[in-house]
C-alpha cells in the first residue's frame, strides 16, 4: 500500500519546482516590473480601488477568496468515484501548468488594462459582442457559485452549530480590524495579533452561539448568509471583505498545517483504490473528473477574483507572482491534502458511491481530517475541519457576490451598487432554495472550467497583440474548452433523461454562450494572423 507521506512529499517537490522554475518563465513573459504603476494607486476611489496595507493582507484575501469549497468538496467526490490517482495527478499537473498560468495571467492582464475585469477586457482584445457574451456567461456562472456555496454554508450551520460562532463572530472582528488598519493607521502586526486572538477565542468557544441558534432551519441560515453577502458587496472593500478574508486565511493555513503535521506523525496508508472505474453514475472519468475537482486544479472563478478585486488592491507588480501563481499552488496543496485525508479512511470498496451519496463530501472530509489529526487535536479535528471549510465558503461567497455585482453593473448598465447587488442575490436565492446542490455543483464545475478556457483565450489574444508567446496559454485553453463542453453535453443528456428542466435550460444557455464566445475568439485570431501575413 502507498504511504500518504510519500504522496505529500512528491506533491511539495513538484509544487516547489513549479514556483521556482516554471513561474519564472511566466515572470519573464509578462515582463514584471515593480516600477510599473498599478490601478490601486492611479485609480484610487476609496471603495474598490484601494492599495492593500501589506502584500500578506492581499495574499490572504486572494487565497481565501479563490479557495472556497472547491478544493475540498471536488477532490472528495473525485476520489470516491474514480480513485485517488487520477484526482491527484490532475490536481498537481493542473495547478502547476494550467491553474497557476491562468491566475497569474489574469492578474497581470487586468493590471496592465487599468484594473478592468477579464470580461471587460475581452471587448478591447476580441470584440464588443465577445464582451457581452462573456459577461452573460460569467454572470450566470457566478449566480451558480453563490447559490451552491450559500447552500453548503447553511448546511454546515445546521449539521454542526458549533461553527456558527467562529463564522459569524468573525464579521464584527473583521470590521474592527479594517477600522484599526485603515482609519486609525495602527501597526498591522499589532492589529493582526488582536484579530487572531479574537479568532482563537471564537474557535475555542464554538458552543457560544450553538445552544441559542442550533435549531434554526437551513432556510433561515440561507437568508442570513444572503444578507451578509449583500453588505459585504456594497461596503468599501477594506471595511469588511478584505480584513475578513485576511483573518480567515490564518485559519485556513492553520488547518492545512495541522493536516501536514498529522500526515508527518501518523503517515497513514492509502486505502481507497488508486483507480476505481472509468464510467460512474456521474459520468466518464474524462471529462467529468476535470470539472468535479474544479478549483483544485484550474478555475475560471480565480480569474474573476484576480481581475475583479485583487488587481484593484495590488500596490506593486513586485508581488504579483507570489499572489497570482503562489496562491494557486497553495490551493493545489490543499486539494492534495484532501485526497490524502479522504483516501486514508476505511471504506467498503464496493459501495463508495453510495457512501458519498449518503454522507456527503463535507461529512466525509470531516471524518478523514479528524482521524489524520487525532494525535494533535485529540478528537477536535472534525470541528476544525468544518470551521475551515466554512471559512473558505464564506470568503468565496462574499467575493463572488461583489464580482457578480461588477458584472451586472457593466452588463445591464446599472449605476446603483445597492440595486445590482439585490438583483444578483435574488437570482442566486431562487437556485439555492431549490435544494439541488449536488446537481448544481456539477453544472457549476463545468461552467467554471469553461470560464477558465475562455479567459485563457482572451489572454492569448492579448499576448498576440503584444507580440508575445502564446505557448503557455492557448494549448491549455483549447484542452479546457473541449473538456468542459464535453462535460456540459454529458450533463445535458442526463438532465434530459431525468426531466430536470431548470438545469436543462441553464446547460443549454451555457453551451450556446460558450460556443459563441469561442467562435468570436477564433475569428479574432484569424484576423490578427491575416493582418500580419
Amino acid at each position: 500500500m502507498i504511504n500518504s507521506l510519500l504522496l505529500i512529499i512528491i506533491s511539495l517537490i513538484i509544487f516547489g519546482g513549479g514556483y521556482f522554475f516554471y513561474a519564472q518563465k511566466l515572470v519573464r513573459l509578462w515582463q514584471i516590473d515593480h516600477k510599473n504603476p498599478t490601478p490601486a494607486i492611479f485609480k484610487y476611489d476609496g471603495i474598490d480601488y484601494i492599495p492593500a496595507k501589506n502584500w500578506l493582507i492581499l495574499f490572504g484575501h486572494h487565497f481565501s477568496s479563490i479557495a472556497g469549497a472547491g478544493p475540498i468538496v471536488g477532490p472528495v467526490i473525485a476520489c470516491l468515484l474514480w480513485g485517488w490517482l487520477p484526482a491527484l495527478l490532475w490536481i498537481i499537473l493542473g495547478s502547476v501548468f494550467m491553474g497557476g498560468v491562468h491566475d497569474f495571467g489574469s492578474l497581470i492582464v487586468s493590471i496592465r488594462e487599468r484594473g478592468n475585469s477579464i470580461p471587460d477586457i475581452s471587448k478591447e482584445v476580441v470584440s464588443r459582442k465577445a464582451k457581452i457574451i462573456f459577461s452573460l456567461f460569467v454572470f450566470l456562472a457566478l449566480i451558480l457559485v453563490i447559490a451552491v456555496f450559500a447552500y453548503l454554508c447553511a448546511d454546515t450551520f445546521v449539521k454542526d452549530p458549533r461553527v456558527i460562532s467562529p463564522s459569524l463572530g468573525l464579521i464584527p472582528v473583521a470590521i474592527l480590524v479594517g477600522f484599526l488598519l485603515y482609519n486609525l493607521k495602527i501597526n498591522s502586526i499589532l492589529v493582526t495579533v488582536l484579530g487572531l486572538i479574537s479568532l482563537y477565542f471564537l474557535v475555542q468557544r464554538g458552543d457560544l452561539l450553538a445552544m441559542y441558534l442550533g435549531k434554526s432551519s437551513l432556510y433561515i441560515w440561507l437568508i442570513v448568509l444572503f444578507i451578509y453577502s449583500y453588505f459585504a458587496s456594497v461596503l468599501p472593500v477594506n471595511i469588511l471583505l478584505q480584513p475578513r478574508d485576511y483573518l480567515s486565511s490564518f485559519l485556513l493555513l492553520a488547518g492545512m498545517g495541522f493536516a501536514l503535521i498529522g500526515v508527518l506523525i501518523s503517515h497513514p496508508v492509502i486505502k481507497i483504490p488508486f483507480y476505481i472505474k472509468w464510467n460512474t453514475a456521474s459520468g466518464w472519468l474524462w471529462p467529468m473528473l476535470f470539472v468535479t475537482v474544479a478549483c483544485g486544479a484550474i478555475s475560471g472563478f480565480h480569474a474573476l477574483i484576480a481581475s475583479g478585486t485583487t488587481s484593484k488592491q495590488l500596490s506593486t507588480e513586485k508581488y504579483s507572482c507570489r499572489i497570482g501563481y503562489g496562491a494557486m499552488l497553495m490551493e493545489g496543496l490543499l486539494a492534495a491534502l484532501v485526497v490524502v485525508v479522504v483516501s486514508s479512511l476505511n471504506f467498503n470498496k464496493d459501495s463508495l458511491g453510495l457512501y458519498l451519496k449518503e454522507r456527503g463530501p463535507v461529512e466525509i472530509f470531516s471524518q478523514g481530517y479528524n482521524r489524520i489529526t487525532f494525535n494533535i487535536l485529540k478528537g477536535k479535528g472534525g470541528f476544525l475541519a468544518i470551521t475551515v471549510l466554512n471559512a473558505f465558503i464564506l470568503t468565496t461567497l462574499d467575493t463572488a457576490t461583489r464580482i457578480c455585482r461588477y458584472i451586472a453593473e457593466e452588463l445591464f448598465n446599472i449605476k446603483n451598487r445597492f440595486i445590482s447587488t439585490g438583483i444578483v442575490l435574488i437570482l442566486s436565492a431562487l437556485l439555492a432554495f431549490s435544494g439541488k446542490w449536488l446537481k448544481i455543483w456539477l453544472t457549476f464545475g463545468a461552467s467554471n472550467q469553461l470560464v477558465a478556457s475562455l479567459v485563457l483565450f482572451v489572454i492569448s489574444v492579448w499576448l498576440i497583440k503584444k507580440r508575445k508567446n502564446i505557448f503557455f496559454t492557448l494549448p491549455i485553453g483549447l484542452f479546457m474548452f473541449f473538456t468542459t463542453m464535453g462535460a456540459l453535453i454529458f450533463q445535458l443528456i442526463s438532465y434530459l433523461l431525468n426531466r430536470e428542466y431548470l438545469l436543462i435550460f441553464i446547460s443549454l444557455i451555457l453551451i450556446f454562450l460558450g460556443s459563441f464566445m469561442f467562435w468570436e475568439i477564433i475569428n479574432s485570431l484569424i484576423k490578427i494572423i491575416k493582418n500580419r501575413a
